[in-house]
């Protein structure tokens, strides 16, 4: 260990839980608000995890004490103003709260903010000032323990104010509340044991997109299962690794490691041993599907005997952090004779326009309209599309309750379904992903009533598929559009990432030995 600590063990811990989360897109012209986050706080930030029920194991050893959760939907950056409304309420309920023995940090890591270059830098170097005005009970120093997405951004300046992190072993990402729980464990099992553990950071010069590295396929599979040997170990007690986040242009936008353990000396070795198999497997990651313009897909589509056959939107995902309102395969989807004329069916779920959303309400279903739909925020991928069309279905957001799934906020919408020739097109008022058949059969009363299973094709604004729509695919195609999370990261041009990074830099280290991979102990 580095310095050590009393151990706790003659009363329960006292230990806070907050954060913030979104993951955003510098490339989007979306900007993110206060009004985009679901906040809680109290028994309500409480209830959203297993591990804090009064029956559960560590209720005997822990006193919960629930800050401020924030989380929103992926998008643009962070407004300033909203940030700091955000950042100096979890500060103050540190204040606040009276000593604390440790913090269970939940956040995402890829969090932009207008004017800023490293946010979660920022927001953690408050929270740790905050956390070491309080103190623990004891007056030692307070732990603080991330839990966090592994697209996320692990800087220096970042990991060291921080003295446990972690990060989701899958992507898609179906342990995403394992990763909260070892975070939070993590963080008992020190404090209880008197433990402040080194950790052994070390970025590796290597940016890529979710839909590349899912642990679907190799090498991510492997390099993923190969975590939990890892800590295994005696002497170590996690290891992490992050690919990053590849839609914001930011210096601390590439993969890193972690390993966090007692043995100083094994856990940089392991952590080197990580940075340098992910490092040599860089050429070997793949898309997770099958790939094509957005044209190629739909031909490819239109032409199979599978269905319902789902093409991926990835270049406008708006759980990426693409603005999702984005026409541009609207466009292609009634450039095809097939789907136009109704020979072949196709929905395509969750443009953005509020205001083709209220023409819709205001003409009724059955009625004719003529709408000029999306591209009046992405405006620089694609500008609107004009249609014709029917009103097919509406729902009002107060049919739908909110949900929370995953830490992405979806909340209810207004929307609105119109069918041109054999496309159903679904117009929502705000941004909204659409990842499961709820979202399209809506509230067992009423709803849309739209079953994607019943058509021919359906294209969603998405990358890689969640696990429901992965399973409803009888076949599937990525298509590489456009957008704010383009999936063709040298079309984006990033300028501030450090260089050289690969894949913009195809070549580097290619004749010198390959990049210093060497972990600095935190």
């Amino acid at each position: 260990m580095t310095s050590g600590s009393a151990p706790v063990r003659d009363r329960r811990l006292r230990i806070g839980i907050g954060g913030i989360g979104i993951e955003s897109s510098t490339f989007c012209p979306h900007r993110s608000t206060l009004d985009d986050f679901r906040r809680t706080r109290g028994a309500e930030l409480l209830d959203r995890y297993t591990w804090t029920r009064p029956d559960g194991d560590l209720a005997a050893l822990v006193e919960w004490v629930p800050l401020l959760h924030a989380v929103a939907l992926p998008g643009g950056p962070v407004e300033a103003e909203s940030y700091l409304l955000l950042k100096d309420e979890l500060v103050t309920r540190i204040r606040e709260s009276g000593p604390l023995d440790g913090l269970v940090y939940d956040i995402h890591g890829a969090m932009s903010v207008v004017g800023l270059t490293d946010a979660e830098a920022d927001l953690t170097e408050a929270v740790r000032a905050a956390l070491d005005e309080v103190g623990t009970p004891d007056g030692q120093r307070p732990m603080i323990s991330a839990a966090m997405d592994l697209h996320g951004n692990v800087s220096r300046r970042f990991a060291t104010p921080v003295d446990l992190l972690t990060a989701h072993r899958l992507a898609p990402h179906e342990d995403a509340w394992d990763t909260r729980e070892r975070a939070a464990r993590n963080l008992v099992h020190c404090l209880r044991e008197g433990l402040r553990p080194h950790r052994a950071w070390v970025q590796v010069p290597v940016l890529l997109p979710g839909e590349r590295t899912s642990t679907r396929l190799e090498p991510a599979a492997s390099l993923y299962a190969s975590l939990a040997g890892i800590e295994k170990q005696d002497g170590i007690l996690d290891a992490a690794l992050w690919v990053g986040y590849a839609w914001a242009d930011e210096p601390r936008c590439r993969a890193a490691v972690v390993v966090t353990g007692e043995d100083a000396e094994l856990a940089v070795r392991e952590a080197e041993l990580l940075a340098r198999r992910y490092w040599d497997a860089r050429r070997d990651f793949a898309f997770v599907g099958p790939t094509g313009s957005a044209r190629e897909c739909i031909e490819r589509a239109v032409a199979s005997d599978r269905r319902p056959f789902l093409i991926s939107d990835s270049g406008d995902n708006p759980t990426a952090g693409g603005a999702g309102d984005l026409a541009y395969v609207l466009g292609e989807l009634l450039a095809h004779d097939a789907i136009r004329d109704g020979a072949v069916t196709a929905v395509h779920p969750g443009i953005t326009d509020p205001a083709a959303v209220a023409v819709c309400f205001e003409a009724g279903v059955g009625a004719e309209v003529t709408l000029s739909v999306g591209g009046k925020v992405d405006a620089q991928h694609g500008g609107p599309y004009r249609l014709t069309g029917t009103v097919e279905a509406l729902q009002r957001a107060a049919d739908r309750k909110d949900r929370a799934e995953g830490g992405a906020y979806d909340r209810g919408v207004d929307m609105a379904a119109v069918r041109v020739g054999g496309l159903t097109v679904i117009l929502v008022e705000r941004r909204k992903p659409f990842h499961t058949l709820a979202d399209f059969l809506g509230p067992a009363d009423g709803g849309l009533g739209i079953d994607p299973r019943t058509y021919d094709l359906v294209v969603v604004k998405i990358g890689y598929l969640e696990p429901e729509l992965h399973a409803m695919a009888a076949d599937w195609l990525l298509a590489l559009t456009p957008g704010g999370v383009d999936q063709d990261l040298v079309r984006l041009v990033h300028h501030r990432v450090e260089r050289p990074l690969y894949p913009f830099d195809e070549d580097a280290h290619d004749t010198d030995g390959g990049p210093d991979l060497t972990p600095v102990l935190l």
